[in-house]
């Protein structure tokens, strides 16, 4: 089973929310997840990202790959140097 990091689309129509997601790579965008990582939020002032270091750590650690989206709002975050994986 690969593991991807992705974005799960959460709120309305024209006003999406996401949340930063572990799950299974053959499961739809917003199909089953394994575990809630953090959430970002791109309608703010300034796009809100917010994640748990920590999981996020153990789940790279498990070999979980992150998606290029995910990998580009950890760094902007600056969540990606402190994790290093």
């Amino acid at each position: 089973m690969a593991v991807k990091i992705r974005l799960l689309r959460m709120g309305t129509k024209k006003k999406p929310m996401y949340r930063i997601v572990a799950a299974d790579s053959r499961s739809p965008r917003d199909g089953a997840f394994l575990e809630i990582l953090g959430t970002y939020n791109p309608h703010s002032a300034i796009p809100d990202v917010r994640v748990k270091a920590d999981l996020i750590k153990k789940w790279l650690q498990f070999g979980a790959q992150p998606t290029d989206t995910v990998r580009s709002l950890l760094k902007t975050s600056r969540q990606w140097p402190v994790i290093s994986a």
